[in-house]
């Protein structure tokens, strides 16, 4: 089978460990760019004249162009040749991360982050791709996911300590401009390290289909981001959401007919792969949630500046690594289902902790110590989940296919947990302020009842994930087919 390797096969082995550390690089980027911008939010707000209304796209765009592509960018992938479409979406990410530095208007920034979004898209579903068919599977394949899955827990943390420093120092801009050198340095260097390599037939390209499911995903992201200003009983997010089952729907019609489609309806059937998948919804809600409501606490209830919330996290940080080090070893001996659940539970237990937190409180009680427990269930969920989607389709024309299903679900489960659970948790502070009768002293105890319900809704989420973990995914690769099979079984 046909590997990235460089021409020397004496150094293979090293040269597929730089690889893997090139793409992590922009992995890091890439969800870096999810959380670092939001520290610099007020900065951004003063300087750049923003209204309070279109404040959240400067989030929003990013995340609305990135999850709607990445089904698309993953199959690109498959289709074309891995590093083209890395390093493509690479360069849209450094030239937009240079434009929104040097923006000086609400738009011209808006815009930059969607193109931001479009770069990332196309960056880390390729990117997960190449490191599937780089490592082949077995104990090799499980640490390299280890280390993609702790750079993605870790640049969460790591976001928020860069936000901090980076805008109380250079400024808001360097959020942007840190991208640019660390991106022409990836590319240089995977332009050396990573081959070429293009896949041995081409079929046709689904463009319909590759249409509808975009703009169905990206309709669906746009109406479950505008809830926290439309409700979600609006006629507004009601409209977008049904749109956006029709886009969807016609994208399932679509697959099931087309000679080659974007996703094969069959590749469904495979069990670590839907278990997966399900459960990386539920991830990516408790994940984008706990970062959102413990940060929030941090800085509005304990009055922590953006550097000591970026070093409160450093704990947090560290069991991610480790415990994502420690899973990726574990896999081939226990399975999937036993560790996934073990993660999902231990992120549950982390969050009911979390939700203890008090307007009083302090460091040790409200913060560390649950994130010595939460830290450890993301490290080890974040890994498996990656493995376990990815494993049933591992060959060389599916490892996109499979990489853009699961960063797909992580991203819209994010999206939507972190958007239910924030309307919630709102509505709650703003009634605890009304029975205050609007008490400016009232707030921090207001923030935390709503933060506090919060947290528990997103345990209940994450215990959910790990009932789905036990029930829909199988402890080792037992289901293993290639994707080509799944198509043909099922047309016929």
């Amino acid at each position: 089978m046909t590997r990235y390797l460089t021409t020397s096969h004496s150094d293979a082995s090293a040269n597929r460990w730089i690889v893997l550390a090139l793409l992590c690089t922009a992995q890091l980027l890439v969800v870096l760019d999810a959380t670092i911008v939001n520290i610099a939010l007020p900065s951004i707000q003063r300087d750049l004249d923003f209204s309070d209304t279109n404040l959240q796209w400067v989030i929003n765009a990013y995340v609305l162009t990135f999850g709607g592509l990445l089904l698309m960018g993953g199959r690109a992938a498959d289709m074309f040749v891995r590093r083209h479409v890395f390093l493509g979406g690479l360069v849209v990410f450094v030239i937009a991360s240079l434009a929104c530095g040097l923006s000086g208007s609400e738009t011209a920034l808006i815009a930059g982050r969607a193109a931001q979004g479009v770069g990332a898209a196309l960056m880390s579903a390729a990117a997960l791709s190449i490191l599937v068919v780089t490592f082949a599977g077995g104990r090799e394949r499980n640490i390299a996911l280890g280390v993609w899955g702790a750079t993605s827990g870790v640049a969460g943390a790591l976001g928020v300590i860069l936000g901090g420093a980076l805008t109380d120092g250079p400024g808001w801009e360097w959020v942007f401009f840190i991208n640019v050198p660390i991106g022409i340095a990836a590319g240089a260097a995977s332009l050396r390290y990573i081959a070429t390599h293009r896949a041995a037939e081409r079929p046709p390209l689904d463009s319909l289909g590759a249409l509808t499911a975009t703009a169905g995903i990206g309709l669906l992201i746009f109406a479950i981001v505008r809830t926290e200003q439309e409700g979600w009983g609006s006629t507004a997010t009601l409209g977008c959401l049904a749109g956006a089952a029709a886009l969807l729907a016609a994208f399932l019609a679509i697959e099931a007919r087309h000679r080659a489609p974007l996703v094969p309806l069959g590749v469904f059937r495979l069990r670590n792969l839907s278990g997966a998948n399900a459960v990386s919804l539920a991830l990516g809600g408790v994940m984008f949630a706990t970062f959102f409501f413990v940060t929030l606490y941090m800085q509005q209830v304990l009055g922590y500046s953006p550097i000591k919330t970026g070093v409160a996290y450093l704990p947090l940080a560290l069991t991610v690594i480790v415990a994502s080090g420690i899973a990726s070893n574990l896999i081939a001996r226990l399975g999937f289902k036993p560790l996934l659940a073990a993660g999902m539970a231990l992120l549950a237990a982390g969050l009911a902790w979390f939700a203890q937190i008090d307007a009083g409180g302090d460091y040790v009680s409200d913060v560390l110590g649950p994130s010595l427990v939460w830290g450890p269930g993301l490290g080890i969920a974040i890994v498996v989940v990656i493995a376990a989607a990815t494993d049933d389709l591992g060959g060389e024309g599916e490892s996109g296919l499979a990489s853009g299903l699961v960063n797909t679900t992580l991203q819209v489960g994010g999206a939507l947990g972190l958007a239910a659970l924030s309307t919630l948790a709102f509505e709650r502070v703003d009634d605890a302020m009304a029975d205050a009768q609007g008490d400016h002293a009232a707030l921090p105890g207001a923030l935390t009842e709503g933060f506090e319900l919060g947290l528990y809704l997103g345990a209940g989420l994450a215990a959910l994930g790990a009932i789905i973990a036990l029930l829909a995914v199988g402890r080792r690769d037992d289901s293993r087919m290639r994707v080509g099979d799944v198509a043909l079984e099922a047309r016929s």
